[in-house]
């Protein structure tokens, strides 16, 4: 009887350590079988392997996040220079992988619900057109990183040549509000050039009035003046055909629209005519679709943003101007017809090259 007695007291006691209510301590003095089994479910519940799993893979986690934490401390207080460095790398990185995820579930919901890219939300738009853009820019180092051992060449020249070969995610702040500043002089260059070729376009025009409205809009534009919306709708049938219209001008005329969209002009003449209007198509349906959503839900950076896109310097401007000026772009560019998008193009000169100045009298 002693073994026996001390048999059941061992499972009590292991029963009531795993947890198990009073009732089932009582039921193992009259059923030695169901004791035991409750013991070994008990077990198997309190070491399962998937838990155990799951506790070492969070153990693991744990400690490389800590390493992690502990090396960026080390690079920060000894290198701050390449902790920099490195932090904008980790940065882009992360950003970049969160811009694939949208950028999949953008697609796969216009795929599921069969929209078309002009119905999509604004925001939506815009990170397709500037995802497609930065993938255009980084296919050319991913190339060049395939050899072997070239990734380390690939690393001094991100290092060397920043604005060349890597997308903002990998600018610092700094970087970026330079290199836009950059991009703004490379453009800016060209400005005088598109509007010498609208005024010696003047002459090859029949129509006497819409000769005389263009040639007021040049004169006004070059004395310094900042035209409104109405100087430039004044002209806009010149622009859907011949003279300008953006299969009809010249060559050099288009080559010198390209900076605006910073394109390159190093293509046939037929190519860029091309990319030209699908860009300008591009923009105009990311205009419509700000007015459906509404300038006034656009955040600082968005605003900014789409003014910088559009041709404007925003640079030394305020919000207020940079809203104001959004405000007129839209009021032109939401009633023009896909034909007139070198007219788009035009303007991205015409009504940005003197804003804020103010007419002269």
């Amino acid at each position: 009887m002693a073994p026996s007695y001390m048999s059941m007291c061992h499972r009590v006691s292991v029963t009531v350590l795993c947890g198990r209510r009073p009732t089932a301590a009582t039921a193992a003095f009259h059923c030695p079988k169901l004791a035991a089994a409750q013991v070994r479910l008990c077990l198997v519940r309190t070491y399962s392997p998937s838990k155990a799993r799951h506790g070492i893979g969070r153990n693991i986690v744990s400690r490389l996040k800590w390493a992690n934490e502990k090396y960026e401390r080390f690079l920060q207080r000894r290198f701050p220079r390449f902790y920099l460095l490195y932090h904008t790398f980790m940065k882009g990185f992360r950003l970049l992988f969160q811009d694939a995820k949208e950028l999949h579930k953008i697609k796969t919901r216009m795929i599921a619900n069969n929209i078309d890219y002009q119905k999509l939300p604004y925001r939506e738009m815009e990170k397709l057109r500037q995802v497609r853009r930065d993938m255009i820019k980084a296919i050319p180092l991913v190339i060049i990183s395939i050899p072997p051992f070239a990734n380390y060449l690939v690393f001094v020249l991100m290092y060397l040549f920043p604005r060349q070969l890597l997308i903002r995610h990998f600018w610092t702040q700094q970087q970026l509000l330079e290199f836009q500043a950059v991009y703004h002089m490379q453009r800016a260059q060209h400005h005088q050039a598109i509007l010498d070729g609208l005024e010696r376009t003047v002459s090859s025009v029949q129509d006497h009035r819409l000769q005389s409205h263009l040639e007021n809009l040049c004169r006004k534009v070059q004395s310094g003046a900042h035209p409104v919306v109405s100087d430039v709708h004044a002209v806009r049938t010149l622009f859907s055909g011949p003279p300008l219209g953006i299969r009809r001008m010249y060559a050099d005329q288009m080559r010198h629209l390209c900076p605006l969209l910073f394109l390159t002009p190093r293509l046939p003449a037929f190519w860029i005519g091309r990319r030209l209007n699908s860009h300008a198509l591009e923009l105009m349906q990311l205009d419509r679709a700000i007015v459906r959503l509404g300038l006034h839900q656009l955040n600082d950076m968005e605003l900014r943003e789409a003014c910088y896109v559009r041709g404007l310097n925003v640079e030394r401007l305020s919000l207020a101007q940079c809203r104001e000026w959004l405000t007129q772009w839209l009021q032109f560019s939401t009633y023009l017809k896909e034909s007139e998008a070198s007219l788009y193009l035009h303007s991205m000169v015409l009504l940005t090259v003197n804003y804020p100045k103010s007419p002269r009298s």
